[in-house]
């Protein structure tokens, strides 16, 4: 059974939309997570993917975008008298 080529193209902006949706919870995660234990990014993850309405995301892929954010140091605040 082949899959027409047509459905392919029809699917793409759809799947374009969700990775756009995973990709701005990821990064408000970050920002405001970064370095912060892996049950607060998870929690604060999982809420992010909901309000951008993407929660169907695989499990592991979740809790590792977690593990990952949980492990970067968080950004120094901006030196504004340099």
């Amino acid at each position: 059974m082949t899959t027409d080529p047509s459905e392919y193209e029809k699917a793409v902006p759809l799947v374009a939309a969700h990775l756009a949706k995973i990709e701005r919870a990821v990064d408000r995660t970050r920002a405001s997570h970064a370095g912060q234990s892996y049950a607060a990014v998870h929690q604060a993850l999982v809420e992010a993917l909901q309000d951008e309405d993407a929660q169907r995301v695989v499990p592991q892929v979740v809790e590792e975008l977690a593990r990952q954010i949980s492990e970067t140091p968080a950004s120094p605040p901006p030196d504004i008298h340099g």
